[in-house]
């Protein structure tokens, strides 16, 4: 029985023998079995038609006083790189159809041959280059989803990111994500996996804060049978699945040490051992860790693996908080704004009041860019008017912005404020003083200078 042509029912073939008999009777048997078949004599005008005309397939005959077969398979390769070639030969040519494969035929057939069997091949091959170019389509799709113009804004502090992105994008070493929670720290590690060469791998994300640390440990190594009550069966691991593809260690700095340990092992030999088996695995990925912790403060109260950071941060990505990019604000409202009407149609909004924009303007964002993804939705949501208000704002951001402005308490010497407000804004940053002097606008001496007021 033939393999069914599902794939191939309208395939267009192209037949070139010199013998133009014999490539009449190829192209009248295929067309009987629901090929577009046709028949050519002359390879020059083959190769014109390949250069041309849409073809699906390609069958050929080696040994023509024109062009020969390989310069064909040439021509074929140059236009249509996946096109799938079978060429015919006598046997007394086996080595110049063995040499036909090296260049790219997909079989070769040798003469007399059965029509039933080029038929097999040829369904074989349409169907495997239906199936790569599903793949490459699959590969474009998910590398558009995760384009590093994903990456909402045009401030420099986000078009800093994307540069890094795609330097490192190709490079098979770690890289460490740092930032706060809800600044995109996901997003650009998917972007990372995207634009490099291991795209066409998977890409596997783990919450090491999400898992108690037993679960964690089968759930990224793997266990055997028996290796734990409960195991009934072998697990892989996410190490396993992530091979030849990225695994995403997200909030690393939540890892226990022992963890650390077993992780730095796999980072340095390449291999991982699961619970209760006594032998390694090799396996090939790629380590993006994420985490919104000061690592270095953590090695320092010794909660981290300074070995392990090091072996983490050959590249370093600091993602910055929403409020330090005010530039972006506008765009990544009109972007979520356009994502949740999207997903909710039947809401009535379809823009929001210039107070919304003020409040968003003057809102500290402590959740960054999720924040404001959820606060948009909810506002498509609960919206009961074209154009959404402060009305329908959570609470803590449902107020006038002049509220923001209101002074209490005791009148205080400007020094004294400065220093407060500079001590706040060094504590909201996560002690990091660059960050923080670019925050103010100011120069990191000054920064240590107001803060050194309150000393002694």
């Amino acid at each position: 029985m033939n393999p069914p042509k599902a794939e191939s029912a309208k395939a267009r073939v192209l037949i070139v023998d010199d013998e133009q008999s014999m490539a009449e009777m190829i192209a009248d048997d295929l067309a009987a079995r629901g090929y577009e078949a046709v028949a050519e004599k002359s390879a020059r005008r083959a190769a014109q038609m390949l250069e041309e005309d849409s073809v699906d397939a390609l069958i050929t005959d080696l040994r023509m006083p024109e062009m020969d077969g390989l310069e064909l398979l040439a021509v074929a390769r140059r236009f249509h790189p996946s096109l799938p070639v079978i060429v015919m030969t006598a046997y007394s040519a086996i080595d110049t159809a063995i040499e036909s494969i090296r260049r790219g035929a997909y079989h070769y057939l040798t003469k007399p041959f059965k029509l039933d069997e080029l038929d097999l091949f040829l369904a074989r091959a349409l169907q495997e280059a239906s199936l790569r170019r599903e793949t490459i389509s699959l590969k474009r799709a998910f590398r558009d989803q995760f384009a590093i113009r994903n990456l909402i804004g045009r401030s420099q502090a986000i078009r800093d990111v994307g540069a890094i992105v795609e330097r490192v994008a190709d490079a098979a070493v770690p890289v460490l994500l740092l930032g706060e929670t809800g600044t995109g720290k996901g997003v650009v590690a998917r972007a990372i996996h995207a634009h490099g060469s291991r795209a066409g791998g998977p890409f596997v994300a783990v919450n090491c804060a999400a898992l108690p640390e037993n679960l964690l440990e089968s759930e990224l190594f793997g266990h055997a049978k028996g290796a734990f009550t409960g195991a009934a069966k072998a697990r892989a691991g996410l190490f396993a699945d992530a091979h030849g593809g990225t695994l995403l260690l997200d909030e690393i700095g939540e890892l226990s040490p022992s963890l650390q340990a077993k992780l730095l092992h796999v980072v340095e030999k390449g291999a991982v051992r699961a619970l209760g088996e006594t032998r390694e695995r090799p396996i090939d990925v790629r380590i993006l860790a994420a985490t919104h912790r000061d690592l270095r403060a953590r090695v320092q109260s010794g909660e981290f693996r300074q070995d392990l950071l090091y072996r983490l941060e050959v590249v370093t990505i600091e993602l910055p908080p929403l409020r330090l990019r005010g530039d972006d604000l506008p765009e990544l409202v009109e972007h979520f704004l356009r994502e949740s009407l999207a997903k909710h149609p039947a809401s009535p909004v379809r823009k929001l009041s210039p107070d919304v924009y003020r409040s968003f303007a003057a809102h500290e964002w402590p959740g960054n860019v999720r924040e404001l993804e959820h606060v948009i939705e909810r506002l498509v949501v609960l919206g009961r008017a074209e154009e959404a208000t402060l009305a329908d704002l959570p609470p803590h951001l449902g107020k006038s912005s002049t509220d923001d402005f209101a002074f209490h308490g005791p009148v205080l010497p400007m020094r004294e404020m400065q220093r407060r407000y500079a001590a706040w804004a060094f504590e909201q940053l996560a002690g990091r003083k660059l960050v923080t002097a670019e925050a103010l606008g100011i120069d990191d001496k000054t920064l240590a200078k107001w803060l050194a007021r309150g000393e002694g």
